[in-house]
């Protein structure tokens, strides 16, 4: 690659390997990792438990922090590469929280308007790397991690949230959109995975693709 930097966001749904791919990836790419800091949320516990009363709450926080993150990684000297993105917030969960009932039209409205006039401000990524899954598969990983406030996640809630990305992921317009299918990948345990996700990345920094390691 030339000496220009790149920002790349890695984007998916709950349990998808988002944080773990981003670490392996800086690790072989040598670039600057910004994690999502989920566990920074003191929302977030409450939010699993009651969603309906905590969700503006909860979403106002990851908004905040989400752009707050944006804006330090474009000061970033080197390559960086993010575990989900300011859009993915509001496209994805904020939406979703919604659709469902358990935001407020009120609330919805004042979070987009904050959004929508935030995001107009930002830098987009030079790619996003959206990591498919199917909701078998991410139950299965949520639970092999084991983080208590998630094992209570319902079925309904996952399958709309996957709607959502992959409406999101086809229609998203300011950057080109990897899309890999993760459902047969174990880019932990085979080197050969993430090579392979790290060369397509590196050829579709201009372009857009759908990568598909399952065969």
């Amino acid at each position: 690659m030339s000496n220009k930097t790149y920002f790349i966001t890695i984007a998916g749904n709950i349990g998808v390997g988002k944080s773990t791919l981003t670490r392996l990836l800086a690790e072989k790419l040598d670039w600057k990792p910004f994690q999502e800091g989920f566990e920074e949320n003191p929302y977030l516990t409450d939010f699993y438990a009651n969603m309906a009363h905590w969700s503006f709450h909860s979403q106002i926080f990851f908004l905040s922090q989400r752009l707050q993150q944006h804006h330090r990684l474009l000061q970033h000297p080197t390559s960086v590469i993010q575990d989900r993105s300011v859009y993915e917030d509001a496209e994805i969960f904020a939406r979703n929280l919604f659709n469902k009932g358990h935001m407020s039209e009120r609330d919805w409205e004042t979070y987009m308007s904050l959004y929508h006039t935030l995001s107009q401000l930002l830098q987009p990524p030079d790619l996003v790397v959206y990591l498919k899954a199917s909701v078998p598969t991410l139950q299965r990983r949520i639970a092999q991690r084991g983080r208590e406030y998630e094992q209570s996640l319902e079925l309904d809630y996952l399958v709309q949230l996957n709607e959502l990305y992959g409406n999101w992921a086809s229609g998203f317009k300011l950057c080109p959109v990897l899309t890999v299918a993760t459902d047969s990948l174990d880019y932990v345990q085979n080197d050969k995975h993430l090579q392979q996700i790290s060369e397509a990345i590196q050829e579709r920094l201009h372009g857009r693709d759908f990568l598909d390691l399952s065969g």
